[in-house]
């Protein structure tokens, strides 16, 4: 009866060593497409895409001329990504 312990604690080992091993991999990989994801959305808004933002990317703030932010009253400083029709300039 001792040896069938060992043989079943010995099979549960291997198979738990396993599982985790396989699934280690897909919640890697699943972390970093959800990182891509945030970092994508997060870039759409006002506050991104106008020819001239907030330094800190405060929500609603943004224009296409110079001024300060709204929020926390820093001036805009130029949009080195802006597109205007589908051109950066």
């Amino acid at each position: 009866m001792n040896t069938r312990i060992k043989k079943f604690l010995a099979i549960t080992f291997v198979a738990t060593l396993l599982l985790s091993v396989s699934c280690k991999g897909k919640t890697e990989q699943n972390t970093e497409t959800n990182t891509e994801q945030i970092k994508t959305t997060e870039k759409q808004g006002k506050e991104y895409t106008s020819a001239y933002v907030c330094p800190m990317h405060c929500e609603g703030s943004g224009s296409d001329t110079v001024g300060t932010c709204p929020k926390c009253g820093m001036d805009y400083v130029a949009n080195e990504e802006h597109q205007k029709d589908g051109h950066t300039h």
